[in-house]
């Protein structure tokens, strides 16, 4: 795969005046900015997102070569072109566009594949579309794009909720999925648990996230939890308990720090925590452990 550019260099090689960006507003995985441009004869470099491209005003001509092919449409407000990460496509108009460009980030669009088909997915293309009339991806851009004007409260909770539905739409009507090979069996793999037991090990004394576990890994969360329970004969909150009491057990025994610190080393939210965890898995107060050894 050829080396990508990210979106806010676009117009390195597609001048236009931009008239609304998402930048700076802390959206995770989606950005957006809409562009006046004159009619252009461009290459659009390959791009590190995918990008969906809403016409919303002038009419024009338009004509695209896409991996070795040219297409040919007439692009009118309504329309949306679909373009796929990683590929160079040449671009040419003859009259004036405004356009809203929406960038999806790749892992975005494998996180919903790999959680609608509760496997890993390895990979999602886009197909080279040039024109859709698609009402849903026109009024879903348009959605974002308003938020992007607007700021509102909880906009990047809004933006990503509206993405994830318009990402279930795509994968449905527009994308390929690359599943991986099959494997057998439904456990982790010895080197995917000893990654895992290694994560835990490290972020002991922090909040253990079950998203941030299963991504070390590379799998949705619902996928994760039946592997690891699957493996470790036990569901990942119970075994990250155990961990703590295991950690917490030894160094009490060794008498260097006093329990308030302990707690705070082990991952528990103070002393009350541990003392709370710590006599229901062991039968035994952190205090009254220290005093029978």
């Amino acid at each position: 795969m050829q080396e990508t550019v990210t979106p806010d260099r676009l117009p390195e090689w597609v001048p236009g005046k931009i008239l609304l960006s998402s930048d700076g507003q802390n959206w995770r995985n989606v950005g957006l900015r809409t562009y006046r441009y004159q009619g252009q004869d461009v290459i659009v470099p390959a791009l590190s997102d995918f990008m969906l491209v809403s016409y919303r005003d002038g009419v024009t001509p338009m004509r695209r070569r896409f991996e070795g092919r040219w297409k040919h449409e007439t692009l009118c407000p309504g329309a949306i072109s679909l373009l796929t990460r990683a590929q160079q496509a040449h671009w040419t108009w003859d009259e004036p566009l405004t356009v809203t460009h929406l960038y999806l980030a790749p892992g975005l669009l494998a996180g919903i594949a790999s959680e609608a088909m509760d496997c890993h997915v390895t990979d999602v293309q886009l197909a080279d579309v040039l024109r859709a009339d698609d009402p849903v991806l026109t009024s879903m851009v348009e959605a974002i794009a308003g938020e992007a004007g607007q700021a509102g409260m909880g906009g990047a909770l809004f933006v990503e909720s509206l993405s994830r539905a318009l990402g279930i739409h795509l994968l449905r009507r527009y994308a390929s999925i690359r599943l991986p090979a099959p494997r057998t069996g439904q456990k982790l793999t010895p080197a995917e648990m000893q990654r895992i037991r290694d994560y835990i090990q490290e972020n002991l004394s922090e909040t253990l996230n079950l998203g941030d576990m299963a991504a070390q890994i590379g799998l949705p969360t619902d996928l994760f939890t039946r592997r690891f329970r699957a493996s470790f004969g036990q569901p990942p909150y119970r075994y990250v308990i155990a961990q703590r009491v295991e950690r917490a057990g030894h160094l009490l025994a060794q008498r260097r720090m006093a329990v308030k610190e302990i707690a705070a080393h082990c991952g528990f939210a103070d002393q009350a925590h541990l003392t709370r965890i710590y006599a229901r898995e062991t039968g035994m107060t952190p205090g009254a452990f220290r005093k029978s050894i």
